[in-house]
C-alpha cells in the first residue's frame, strides 16, 4: 500500500507528500524537525538539490520519539494518508508535535 505524510500549517496551506519521497528527517536544533522531501514543484534546482522541507515544531527532547513515530507509522501503520501535523484541527501524529510549516523547494 502507498503511504502519504499530510502536513497542514493553516487554512488554506497544506502538503501531502507520497512517503517514499522523504529524503530524510534532520534535528535542526532543541525543538525543531526537518523533513526534506523532494521538490513538489519539478523545479530540483540546477545541481539537483532543490527540495521542499516541512518544519516540524516538537516538544524538547522528543525529537528521538517522534522521528520513531513516523517511521513506524510509514512502516507499520494500516492507514494510506498519514496525518503527521493539522495545525487546524489540532491533530498530530505524536504528542510532542506542536505545529509545522511548509517552504516550498527550498
Amino acid at each position: 500500500m502507498k503511504k502519504y505524510l499530510q502536513f497542514i500549517d493553516a487554512a488554506d496551506d497544506a502538503a501531502t507528500y507520497p512517503a517514499d519521497r522523504l529524503l530524510g528527517m534532520t534535528v535542526a536544533a532543541n525543538a525543531t524537525l526537518l523533513m526534506k522531501f523532494e521538490s513538489s514543484i519539478g523545479s530540483f534546482g540546477t545541481d539537483g538539490a532543490a527540495a521542499d522541507i516541512v518544519t516540524i515544531t516538537i516538544s524538547a527532547d522528543t525529537e528521538k520519539a517522534v522521528m520513531k513515530a513516523i517511521s513506524d507509522e510509514i512502516a507499520l501503520g494500516d492507514t494510506p494518508t498519514i496525518v503527521v501535523c493539522d495545525d487546524v484541527n489540532s491533530s498530530f501524529l505524536h504528542g510532542g508535535i506542536v505545529s509545522c510549516t511548509i517552504a516550498l523547494d527550498s
